[in-house]
């Protein structure tokens, strides 16, 4: 891929993996390599047994083992998601260099950020250090202005009415 620039899916609304995931799928039928790493994810969701039937050309990775959420982990848990969020970044890093990609997805990564699993200085030297062959996409809910400048696209997905307001649950092959 030539002019790889960078783009971001933000905002409190539904849709930001959907939208990164649709922008991934285009570019495998263009013929390019996808990878999406998912950051405070399982791999447990419909679109990543979708997915797995897209290998070798659409690569979806995981670091973080499976646990509650966010809010109902102990110190050592959450330290222990810093670590594998770590991990993930240098994997990143790692794909870029090596060209393994031509679009690089990373799902989730604003709300590690905004959790505080990963500094904005990281992310910012990931986005510098970006080879011009890749598509680099982010997605997550904040977006610190200090990435917002660094972005060549920034889409925001807001919520103007969602069902949960009305107390109906996620529901399956639809909100997950």
């Amino acid at each position: 891929m030539e002019n790889g620039l960078v783009q971001v899916y933000c905002g409190k609304g539904k849709g930001k993996t959907t939208a990164a995931i649709g922008l991934g799928i285009r570019a495998l039928g263009n013929g390019y390599k996808v990878i999406m790493i998912q950051f405070l994810k399982h791999d447990t969701t419909s679109e990543c047994k979708m997915i797995k039937a897209l290998e070798p050309d659409f690569k979806i990775f995981h670091f973080e083992k499976k646990r509650g959420f966010t809010w109902q982990l102990n110190d050592e848990e959450k330290q222990e998601i810093k670590s594998e969020t770590s991990n993930a970044l240098k994997f990143a890093s790692k794909v870029m260099d090596t060209g393994q990609c031509d679009v690089l997805i990373l799902d989730e990564i604003l709300n590690s950020l905004e959790l505080g699993f990963v500094s904005e200085e990281e992310v910012i030297t990931l986005i510098e250090n970006k080879s011009d062959d890749v598509e680099l996409v982010l997605t997550g809910r904040t977006l610190p202005e200090s990435i917002a400048n660094k972005a060549d696209y920034i889409s925001r997905i807001e919520s103007i009415k969602h069902p949960m307001d009305k107390g109906i649950d996620a529901r399956k092959g639809i909100e997950y």
